[in-house]
């Protein structure tokens, strides 16, 4: 049985899950779960082609296990940076995660979250079934 659908609809409500820690002002929260938000939309489109198991959370080694690039690669680079920073203080220098991040970085992760579910929809939309 094939998932990627569950997968996708549970990125979907991370993603709204962002939006909405966006509005409330809480931007580290924001970056990650944007971060989370992709790599599972990401991996809805891996099990939609074929992978049985993907284990790794970082988007960046499923863009290369994909053998994609591009923009692609771009905001995969950018939210691998919060999957940690955004939830350890030991992770920064010095400081919570929620004092050094910002609204124009959580805007972002926002942005290339949502660049990775355009083109995952997309793709899915213009493919046929595995």
């Amino acid at each position: 049985m094939n998932r990627y659908e569950d997968w996708l609809r549970q990125a979907e409500n991370d993603l709204d899950w962002a939006r909405h820690s966006f509005v409330g002002g809480f931007f580290a929260q924001t970056c990650f779960i944007a971060q989370q938000a992709a790599e599972k939309a990401l991996k809805s489109w891996c099990f939609f082609k074929g992978f049985d198991i993907v284990r790794t959370h970082s988007i960046f080694q499923i863009v290369r296990a994909l053998g994609e690039n591009g923009a692609l690669e771009k905001w995969a680079r950018e939210l691998d940076i919060y999957y940690i920073s955004a939830r350890y203080p030991d992770a920064l220098p010095a400081g919570a995660p929620f004092e050094i991040l910002t609204p124009e970085q959580a805007q972002g992760a926002i942005r290339a979250a949502e660049g990775i579910f355009d083109l995952v929809r997309a793709r899915l939309a213009g493919a046929d079934q595995p």
